[in-house]
């Protein structure tokens, strides 16, 4: 199989990328094993590089996403609803862009509608595709509150995301446990102190 242009969505300011064929990856996966001091060709390593190879295509599925697509549908008929929207602990896993090792965490979006409203599900799904892509966590949070204020043009919304990075507890200082926090608010939420408080009350943050 030849390599292939990706047409999927990438991350702002990446260049087109030529993705690899499979046989390439699980070639790179056993020059890994054997950097890392084993053998490939012993028998509980004969598959892994095909496992892993098929563990990244679901891992990092989010480059095959598109959240404008996802976002597009919207619902008109909410009763003339105008208050919050708020979706809290939306597990999610990443993976860190420079040591390319787990991000675990929790998600809690928000947003004031002006008009049309998302299904639940959406904001869930969002999340998980801005997750299944090298990230760094401010990224992701800007990535999310971008995307819904692209395609909704809300009032207002709040991001926050909260997450264990593996880069730091697996290696380096090993801070075990430590989480990181980060936040994204647009319109009434970073103008508005009360609401943004109220977001935050609502959440259970802080």
């Amino acid at each position: 199989m030849d390599a292939i242009v990706s047409k999927f969505p990438q991350q702002p300011g990446a260049s087109t990328v030529i993705r690899p064929t499979r046989e390439e990856a699980e070639a790179a996966v056993a020059t890994l094993i054997r950097w890392a001091g084993d053998d490939p060709m012993r028998e509980g390593l004969l598959e892994t590089p095909a496992r892993v190879a098929k563990a990244y295509e679901e891992l990092f599925s989010g480059y095959a996403a598109d959240p404008a697509e996802v976002l597009g549908r919207t619902f008109e008929e909410v009763a003339g609803f105008d208050d919050m929207v708020l979706v809290r602990d939306i597990d999610f896993h990443s993976h860190c862009e420079h040591h390319m090792v787990p991000i675990i965490g929790k998600a809690h979006v928000a947003y004031l509608p002006a008009g049309p409203v998302l299904g639940l599900s959406k904001i869930a799904r969002i999340v998980e595709i801005f997750g299944r892509r090298l990230q760094t966590q401010e990224a992701m949070t800007a990535q999310i509150a971008d995307s819904i204020e692209s395609v909704l043009a809300p009032r207002g919304i709040a991001v926050v995301l909260e997450a264990e990075h593996m880069c730091m507890s697996m290696r380096g200082i090993r801070t075990k446990g430590s989480r990181t926090v980060t936040s994204a608010f647009r319109g009434v939420f970073k103008e508005d102190i009360l609401e943004r408080n109220r977001f935050l009350a609502m959440a259970r943050i802080g």
